[in-house]
């Protein structure tokens, strides 16, 4: 578990400074800059399975060293508004991690999953399923979803990208894109090019 802990620190740009044994448990006293502890309490708890006691303080000012590592994959970007319907989300959750459930409010822009690849995908949640008036035995499948990863504000403000924002209600934390329709997303991209 300490090399988890190491790794995730180091991807922060921090540096252990000292490290004591107490019996079952390590004392690692770790330099980091204060924007690589945004998610890291979450994440070391995951690493050691709750484990972790996470403290820290001011230590000094000092100069950027580095820009922290981007985000590795893309994100599922809705292209309706509407309510997310399960169907849809079915499909979906074979090739992502889904922000959201079934019943969701969603609209244009907002970012609803993780894509398993790098780049961003603009999707379609509340596609229904289009009915016959023909059955057939085992043509309808028992749709089985994933829990939502439903993320704190920390979490949030930890992972968005440049081009993405959090947007926090009093009944919801969610994340979307600055600019909410697809053809002003690709005239940026166009013109950033």
């Amino acid at each position: 578990k300490l090399g988890q802990v190491r790794e995730l620190v180091g991807q922060r740009r921090g540096d252990m400074t000292e490290m004591h044994q107490r019996g079952d448990f390590a004392h690692v006293n770790f330099l980091i800059p204060a924007r690589g502890l945004i998610g890291l309490r979450t994440r070391l708890l995951t690493a050691t399975a709750g484990e972790a006691i996470v403290h820290h303080r001011f230590e000094s000012y000092r100069p950027l060293v580095s820009e922290p590592l981007p985000r590795a994959n893309g994100v599922l970007v809705s292209m309706v508004t509407a309510k997310a319907v399960g169907y849809a989300l079915f499909s979906l959750q074979e090739r992502s991690e889904l922000f959201i459930a079934p019943g969701d409010e969603i609209y244009e822009g907002m970012v609803v999953g993780e894509n398993a690849r790098s780049e961003d995908m603009t999707v379609n949640p509340a596609k229904e399923k289009k009915l016959t008036n023909i059955r057939a035995a085992g043509s309808d499948e028992n749709i089985i979803l994933k829990p939502p990863r439903r993320m704190s504000l920390e979490t949030a403000l930890e992972y968005i990208a440049d081009d993405e924002l959090v947007e926090i209600t009093p009944r919801h934390i969610r994340l979307r894109k600055k600019l909410l329709r697809e053809a002003d997303r690709r005239r940026e991209a166009r013109r950033g090019a």
